[in-house]
């Protein structure tokens, strides 16, 4: 069988021949949304609303998930915790009034995001706090007595 290759700008060969992409038919699927479809799967579905960027860590106390949303007041955050899920929301509605000489542009505008994250069974859930500070939204998971690192210590043969 005469296998058909493209030769890309960046000088990479492409294999043109579609029918040796296909060997399941859940990988045909998947070539099918990933390279067929693009117009459809990577078209404006979430325009007006951005997942802010999160940081999680850990330290031998707690764990922290700090979240980059500038522009927001500490009222504007909805935090919940429901079986272990920790979902953090905010919805903001943006109104504007521009008044020139001869018309007034009014611009409306709305922003909202929703994250969850399972917390792990090692979370003191009545002592989680948050705070908000220059952008910043914080918040802290002590973990639960049994679950936090003990210091290391000699043990002595006796």
């Amino acid at each position: 069988m005469n296998k058909l290759a493209k030769v890309q700008n960046n000088g990479s060969l492409v294999n043109n021949d579609r029918r040796t992409d296909f060997s399941t038919w859940s990988s045909w699927i998947d070539n099918l949304f990933n390279n067929d479809l693009p117009v459809l799967t990577m078209s404006n579905f979430n325009t007006g609303m951005t997942l802010p960027k999160v940081n999680i860590w850990e330290t031998a106390d707690s764990f922290y998930v700090d979240m980059a949303i500038p522009g927001m007041k500490k009222e504007d955050f909805s935090i919940d915790l429901d079986n272990q899920i920790l979902s953090i929301s905010s919805e903001k509605s943006v109104e504007h009034e521009e008044n020139q000489k001869h018309y007034t542009r009014r611009e409306f505008g709305y922003e909202s995001f929703k994250r969850t994250f399972n917390l792990p069974e090692s979370v003191e859930e009545t002592k989680i706090e948050a705070s908000y500070k220059n952008g910043i939204l914080n918040i802290q998971l002590p973990k639960k007595e049994e679950a936090k690192r003990k210091p290391p210590r000699t043990i002595s043969i006796s």
